[in-house]
């Protein structure tokens, strides 16, 4: 009974040391995919703002954030 737990437990091992690179790259894209929709969801508000000084604050909120997409981007690949 022993040896089938440690077989078992190694190939658990074994398939969790496969899924490991996958893993750090799902946090960055996470990041990213965040920042990027919360880059259009700026733009969309800017868009629908109904004075310049207010577009002119959702833009800048959108490149914002399109720059910390890219920074997440050019850190993590």
């Amino acid at each position: 009974m022993k040896k089938v737990l440690t077989v078992a437990a190694a190939a658990g091992l074994m398939m969790l040391g496969a899924c490991q690179p996958a893993a750090e790259n799902t946090t960055a894209e996470n990041m990213i995919d965040s920042q990027e929709a919360n880059a259009a969801m700026y733009e969309n508000m800017a868009d629908q703002a109904t004075n310049e000084s207010t577009e002119a604050m959702f833009e800048n909120a959108a490149d914002a954030s399109e720059a910390a997409a890219d920074a997440v981007e050019d850190n993590a690949m």
